[in-house]
């Protein structure tokens, strides 16, 4: 019985004897770490810091002031010159922490108040900034830093009231002007930008609500409803890609959040749909590129810049198809709905030109040159629409034939041997009647002739007749003075007519 007793013992005075050595070990490491920063070696970060503070290397800096800060972590002078660093970078927010720690360490170390103060100042919280100034002031009345700071805190709060007030009643225009002086007194405070922001939605004004908004991401942590806010500004603006970049912000900070997912999903949409329908339009693929913009109406019904682009885009697609007619329907739509675009106004332009309506056509050159008088696409299309409607004066071989602009080499030729065998001369016995049928002949001859080559025709569609002495300086057709394409006149040696239509 002893023996087992004395054996009880030993294990217990040897598990004592373990868990001190235990004790002892854990003791050490933790004093190793405490010692491990000597003073000497606290000495040389601090010294480090600044040197590299000075040569304007913050990131560098900071680092010997956390080794700093480790190492002695009852030095308030080293929490000080920390916070100094974070304000040189730009992070007031990691600087508050340290200036505060200093002031617990030392309560009468005014310079740390009076930069905490500042920082609590231009961050909106009036009471507190104005408790560090007056705490200042008490201790040192002469302060003239911490006096003129005070009553610039007590101005602060005067206006936050009033700002408050005018926005309470409905007067956004007040708000926005007392809001100005606020912001510039404490430029760190989301709030007032916030409220200054919804001021400007209110008024309609969503690109200076933007501007607002966009710091308060970074004023703010985790601020996933500015995100979102800026998302739905730039999605209403037709901003599709900023809006796609600022939602996806908002996801990055938690991506089960249900508002900016949706929201997410819809711009997403969309942006493919505008996107792809591009594509189309790159590579001339116009009724493909018109699906998809029927698409994006359909997926976004309720913003009208979506409605409008895409009206603007199908408009031009019709006229890239040569679709005159639906061309101009969509286009005079989408003029309705946006008069000052002059890309509408340049395509509708061109649809009334595949109309043969060149009035209209140079009204509508015109009015663009009116919105934007640099452009010289606009202007190179008003001299053609111009010209085409000089030409269209004198002689339009497409009404002559009947055709549209857009007509191809069968349909000239077929409407010419309609008209031809219609207009010939033997058809007609009075002389009156035969010396009419030679001009209508002659006219739709030319107008065949021209058509029919590629050459000619591109001419004519740029406004220039290549059958006129006077638009050919001199040069080209009107053989025999009347425009006779070819190198003699059927017509000059009288007689009979006999001309077979083997085209």
């Amino acid at each position: 019985k002893y023996s087992s007793m004395e054996s009880g013992r030993r294990k217990g005075l040897s598990g004592v004897l373990s868990s001190l050595s235990l004790l002892c070990v854990i003791l050490d490491i933790q004093l190793d770490g405490v010692l491990g920063a000597t003073h000497v070696e606290i000495e040389q970060h601090l010294e480090m810091g600044r040197k590299l503070l000075a040569a304007g290397q913050l990131a560098e800096a900071l680092s010997h002031y956390h080794y700093a800060v480790e190492g002695d972590s009852k030095n308030y002078l080293t929490y000080y010159k920390r916070a100094a660093v974070f304000l040189a970078m730009g992070k007031s927010k990691s600087a508050l922490p340290d200036l505060t720690r200093a002031i617990q360490l030392k309560p009468d170390f005014l310079a740390a108040r009076l930069q905490r103060g500042n920082i609590l100042l231009k961050q909106g919280n009036t009471q507190e900034a104005r408790e560090d100034f007056e705490t200042v002031l008490q201790r040192s009345p002469d302060q003239e830093e911490a006096r003129e700071q005070l009553m610039r805190a007590n101005e602060l709060e005067e206006l936050q009231e009033e700002a408050h007030a005018a926005h309470h009643r409905g007067d956004y225009s007040t708000t926005i002007t007392v809001l100005g002086r606020v912001v510039e007194l404490s430029p760190w405070d989301p709030e007032s930008r916030e409220l200054r922001a919804e001021c400007y939605i209110r008024l309609g004004d969503p690109r200076k609500a933007i501007q607002d908004l966009t710091p308060t991401t970074r004023l703010r942590n985790d601020n996933r409803a500015a995100f979102l806010k800026l998302s739905t500004l730039h999605y209403s603006l037709g901003e599709h890609q900023e809006s796609l970049g600022h939602v996806r912000e908002c996801l990055k900070l938690d991506q089960d959040d249900k508002d900016c997912f949706s929201h997410y999903k819809q711009v997403k949409k969309l942006s493919k749909q505008l996107d792809s329908a591009e594509e189309h339009i790159e590579e001339a693929r116009y009724q493909e590129a018109i699906g998809k913009y029927e698409s994006v109406m359909r997926t976004e019904p309720n913003v009208p810049y979506y409605t409008n682009k895409a009206n603007e885009r199908i408009c031009f697609c019709l006229v890239k198809n040569k679709m005159a007619a639906k061309a101009i329907d969509i286009c005079s739509e989408a003029h309705q709905r946006d008069p000052r675009n002059i890309n509408i106004l340049r395509d509708r332009a061109e649809a009334f030109i595949l109309n043969q309506d060149y009035e209209k056509a140079v009204e509508d050159y015109q009015e663009a040159r009116e919105f934007d008088k640099e452009s010289n696409e606009i202007r190179e299309g008003l001299e053609r629409a111009q010209k085409l409607l000089k030409l269209s004066r004198k002689r339009d071989y497409y009404k002559i034939l009947g055709v549209n602009r857009s007509a191809n080499k069968q349909e000239i030729i077929k409407a010419y041997r309609k008209l031809a065998q219609q207009w010939h001369p033997d058809n007609f016995r009075e002389e009156a009647e035969k010396k009419e049928a030679e001009k209508r002949f002659i006219d739709i001859a030319s107008a065949k002739e021209v058509l029919i080559n590629p050459e000619m025709r591109q001419k004519f569609d740029s406004g220039e007749d290549p059958l006129d002495p006077e638009s050919q300086q001199g040069g080209g057709g009107g053989q025999g003075g009347q425009g006779w394409p070819f190198h003699f006149n059927p017509f000059e040696s009288g007689g009979n007519y006999h001309f077979k239509f083997n085209h």
